[in-house]
């Protein structure tokens, strides 16, 4: 083994080495990235070699699929980290944690820079020397990566940064918190939403009121007041769920995070509770299209979500649900007591407590169907946004013919004539 070849591998063993001593944040390199590292350092010292080209080309690929540098991998596997350390710290300072604790992280912090500071070029000589290549293979570079939330200082040793790292922790949260703004409950965890709907506010037309009132409620939350669970009732098509959507992509950089639950998961919702419980971000938990069934599960969980339970519902956390109907609970003419019944003495109160569910709602605020003067409202402000060039009474001609041939007045038929008026002139294309 000549002596270049010897100090290659005292090099690669180091690195390696970096990556398996971290106690706390090695568990943040398990994605594809990091495990298509880390088997390619162990091709490289292995004797003989592993087939080295092949798994640079895999690590290659999987830092290929994201566009970003390695240096940015590493600072968001750090940042997003979500482990014993970033856990506690988010909730009390670094002064109340164990001793121990802290020491390992600094330990970490000190492997992590090491890793942070590996020029991918340095990887491809690597390769091309151990693997016996004629040339070094091409290098993963990004001309201009993005700018990560958190940036270490360059003066400073990554450990001396500890601190401010933590506030980064405190401020923005971790682990699948602090990555999305659009979370859903699957499989006993939350899990983010990579492309959640991007409807902006500006895009809802009519209704303004009940906006408005949802907006305040929303903005009193972010600001820490106690702020009210919000029923939005009414007609189909008529907005409700977009306007919740909307609210994430006004405030999400404000710290506000969305948790859609599917009324099947309601069952779940304490468990929900607990996992947000920590979190500094603000969370509204999305229930769409809400109904319920006597005896079902999940009025009983929302129920005590609602009113509070011995185990109270944090004051970050609040829930917006919509529904078609008023009474969220379904209520039939058998339900009703008569006379002649015996089963229960006092019948009447279990209908009232039925029909009063949405009552626990502290602001409930309602969307008529719209008229025939809101419906062409909505349709001038999509056709607007849209940019399409027809004369007023064209456009509010075919609306109407619309609104008649398909699913009558409303805000989702004024979206789909909409997309069908730019679907026509994309397939017409642009007029001589």
């Amino acid at each position: 083994m000549s002596s270049l070849l010897a100090t290659t591998l005292t090099e690669i063993q180091r690195y390696h080495q970096d990556l398996e001593e971290l106690l706390i944040y090695g568990d943040s390199f398990q994605d594809s990235i990091g495990r298509a590292f880390r088997h390619l350092l162990v091709g490289l010292i292995s004797q003989p070699p592993g087939p080295v080209s092949s798994l640079y080309a895999s690590w290659f690929q999987a830092l290929a699929e994201t566009g970003e540098p390695w240096q940015n991998y590493v600072i968001e596997q750090v940042l997003l980290a979500d482990n014993p350390f970033t856990r506690q710290v988010q909730r009390q300072g670094l002064e109340k944690l164990p001793a121990a604790l802290v020491e390992a992280v600094c330990g970490d912090l000190t492997h992590l820079e090491s890793l942070y500071h590996l020029d991918p070029q340095q990887v491809a000589i690597w390769v091309a020397r151990v693997g016996e290549l004629p040339r070094v293979p091409v290098v993963w570079r990004v001309s201009s990566p993005s700018p990560t939330a958190f940036s270490f200082s360059a003066d400073l040793a990554w450990l001396e940064s500890l601190p401010a790292l933590a506030h980064h922790y405190r401020c923005h949260g971790v682990g699948v918190l602090a990555q999305y703004g659009a979370l859903g409950w699957q499989g006993g965890q939350l899990r983010g939403m990579a492309h959640p709907d991007p409807i902006r506010l500006e895009q809802l037309a009519a209704y303004d009121r009940p906006r408005q009132l949802l907006i305040q409620n929303t903005e009193a939350l972010l600001r820490g007041y106690s702020a009210l669970n919000v029923l939005l009732y009414g007609s189909r098509g008529t907005g409700k769920s977009s306007l919740v959507k909307a609210l994430l992509n006004q405030y999400r950089h404000q710290g506000l995070r969305l948790v859609e639950v599917p009324k099947a998961d309601l069952p779940h919702l304490p468990d929900i509770l607990e996992v947000l419980r920590p979190a500094p971000q603000k969370f509204i938990i999305f229930v769409d299209d809400l109904s319920f069934e006597e005896d079902d599960d999940g009025f009983k969980a929302l129920k005590v979500v609602l009113e509070g339970g011995v185990t109270a519902r944090p004051d970050h956390v609040v829930v917006y649900a919509t529904s078609n109907r008023r009474h969220l609970v379904r209520e039939y003419f058998s339900d009703r007591p008569r006379p002649i019944d015996q089963e229960e003495v006092q019948a009447w109160d279990t209908v009232q407590e039925k029909l009063s569910f949405s009552d626990r709602f502290g602001l409930t605020l309602t969307f008529e169907p719209p008229d025939q003067l809101t419906y062409l409202a909505i349709v001038h402000h999509l056709a607007e946004q849209a940019g399409l060039p027809l004369e007023r009474e064209q456009l509010e001609a075919q609306a109407l013919r619309w609104a008649t041939q398909h699913n009558g007045r409303s805000g989702r038929s004024a979206r789909q004539f909409i997309d069908w008026l730019r679907a026509q002139g994309a397939i017409a294309g642009p007029h001589p």
